[in-house]
């Protein structure tokens, strides 16, 4: 590409309206231009970087031998009806309603289809198995878009499903994909981490992510610091033989004033007591359900844990109203002991004694209280982990990190064939669901997840692999024939060998174009200057900090073998 003539603009000053790294270098590099909350524009030079992506991502699918297919955007409302997700999905998935009235949605996601086409095709259990896949748009209707690319109501997303007659089938095709989905983002050059998950909306056996570590990221790894445990905070577990238990003291409950002291912290204040001596009680709404759920005061409850351990679609912290009701008292002061309804507790607790728990009276706690003091109606993994905790794999220490989740695999079993009638006949010749796999990988925040790991204060670092241009051919006076002739054979050079190659052949000041290549990401840069009368220009990869004196073949052997070994 020349420039002179091409589409191609930069920005010198941060964006205002943009909150992460990634999004204010997308945008400054002009690759990328928000056109309403959460929703992109792809310029050239961003579609190309997308289109890079997707190039890599299509070569490990079709290694796999998934067949590749696009579905439509706007679907039948009833087809996500007739699945049982419609509900699940509720205000994040966008509606309308065709001329005639009937209800539609742009797709969140496509399971239904894809199992709909396959059944066109599958009869028997020669049919299977095989996998297919697809880019397509994706629609979310986000409450609170952010951070750029990453949080997102409009983005492009590689899905993918396998269909198999049996799990041992499924475990095969879901390796194949697992696999692939490493060798992308090895291409890509990414750090990230492959983490167990909870299976969310989409249901299923088994559920993990692929997150690209950065300190941006909206998802907690739980990692330990000596073996390879790898999992998302929602479904951490925590070890509970980690705790010795309390020493025992002979002494009953107390009931005990503590005036406007609601919060852990200020009835510890009060009390001159560690918060780790009490037991928090949080009054819960699951589903038309309200539950009280029991943790020590230093910790908090794991919402995933307590919807799973329900079957609940969903979870959340009782309103002011139905606390007092159930509590009968000032919000702030819920205990075990007296409660008429299901009192879940952590293990943790177990190992405690004489601790200290609302009275459910207001302005007054318990003290000394003990598990014999109440009846829990179960006792379970309640506790989100923290850092410092014991790895209840081999005792080490547990460690966080953030990451963005760019991709996740699904073992979905059974679950949406017989939603979709999906089944195949077997050797016996007997109905059987079919088996399926889910596998999803977002192209833009794969986009954005590399700038956020590799930029400098100059802009944007593209690993060669996904570079919109290899290299840039920077002539520094474009009214000195000899430079202009010279830059125009090193282009064509590169051009003829199959390199993606910028021209910069603006009127335009020699750092003004060291700045722009810069900012874009270009990973190499050939400087024709005043040394072109000799074949002499200056080569630089995009990392270092001085450019070295080569000759024009020199430098164009250096790019070739860069790119090639990418």
């Amino acid at each position: 590409m020349k420039l002179k003539n091409s589409y191609f603009y930069t920005l010198r000053e941060n964006v205002k309206d943009e909150d992460s790294v990634s999004g204010n270098l997308l945008a400054r590099s002009g690759m990328i231009k928000k056109n309403s909350a959460g929703v992109y524009m792809y310029l050239p030079m961003g579609h190309k970087v997308i289109q890079n992506i997707e190039q890599i991502v299509r070569e490990e699918m079709n290694a796999t031998g998934a067949q590749e297919v696009l579905m439509p955007s706007l679907i039948p409302e009833e087809i996500y009806i007739s699945s049982g997700r419609r509900a699940n999905f509720g205000k994040s998935m966008f509606t309308l309603k065709d001329r005639f009235n009937k209800p539609y949605v742009l797709g969140p996601t496509h399971e239904e289809l894809f199992a709909m086409a396959a059944g066109m095709h599958i009869h028997s259990y020669k049919d299977l198995p095989f996998n297919l896949y697809q880019f397509q748009t994706k629609f979310r209707d986000e409450a609170r878009p952010r951070f750029g690319l990453i949080r997102v109501r409009e983005f492009i997303m590689k899905d993918a499903y396998s269909f198999d007659t049996d799990l041992a089938g499924l475990d095969v095709s879901y390796k194949k994909m697992f696999d692939a989905y490493k060798n992308a983002f090895d291409r890509m050059h990414l750090d990230y981490k492959i983490v167990k998950a909870d299976t969310g909306v989409m249901g299923g056996l088994l559920s993990e992510e692929f997150q690209a570590v950065t300190d941006i990221g909206e998802d907690v790894l739980v990692l330990c610091d000596s073996c390879s445990l790898s999992t998302n905070l929602e479904i951490a577990q925590c070890n509970d033989s980690q705790y010795a238990d309390d020493p025992a003291q002979p002494l009953e409950k107390q009931l005990v004033y503590t005036p406007h002291a609601k919060t852990i912290e200020e009835v510890s204040a009060f009390l001159e007591k560690d918060p780790a001596s009490f037991v928090k009680t949080l009054i819960y709404q699951v589903d038309d359900q309200v539950v009280a759920c029991m943790v020590r005061g230093n910790r908090d409850v794991n919402e995933v844990k307590l919807q799973k351990a329900f079957g609940a679609n969903e979870v959340g912290l009782a309103d002011f109203e139905t606390v007092q009701k159930v509590t009968h008292a000032q919000v702030g002061f819920a205990g075990p002991i007296g409660l008429d309804i299901p009192v879940i507790m952590d293990y943790e607790i177990s190992h405690m004694k004489n601790f200290i728990v609302g009275a459910n009276q207001t302005n007054y706690h318990y003290t000394n209280v003990n598990v014999t003091d109440f009846t829990p109606s179960k006792i379970m993994d309640l506790r989100q982990v923290q850092e410092n905790d014991t790895c209840p794999c081999c005792g080490g220490k547990i460690v966080f990190k953030k990451g963005i989740e760019i991709g996740n695999t699904f073992k979905l079993g059974d679950k949406y064939s017989k939603a979709m009638n999906l089944y195949y006949s077997d050797s016996n010749n007997q109905l059987q669901p079919v088996i399926m796999g889910s596998y999803g990988l977002g192209l833009c925040r794969t986009m954005a997840a590399l700038v956020e790991q590799n930029h400098d204060d100059n802009g944007i670092i593209w690993p060669v692999s996904v570079a919109p241009y290899k290299v840039a051919v920077v002539c520094i006076n474009i009214k000195n024939e000899e430079q202009v002739a010279l830059s125009n054979q090193i282009y064509e050079s590169f051009t003829k060998a199959g390199i993606d190659v910028i021209l910069d052949d603006r009127d335009e000041r020699a750092g003004v174009k060291f700045k722009d290549m810069d900012l874009i990401g270009i990973p190499y840069r050939v400087t024709v200057g005043k040394l072109a009368g000799e074949g002499k220009v200056e080569f630089k990869p995009r990392t270092a900090s001085e450019a070295v004196t080569v000759t024009v073949d020199e430098a164009v052997n250096m790019v070739l073998e860069a790119v090639k070994n990418a």
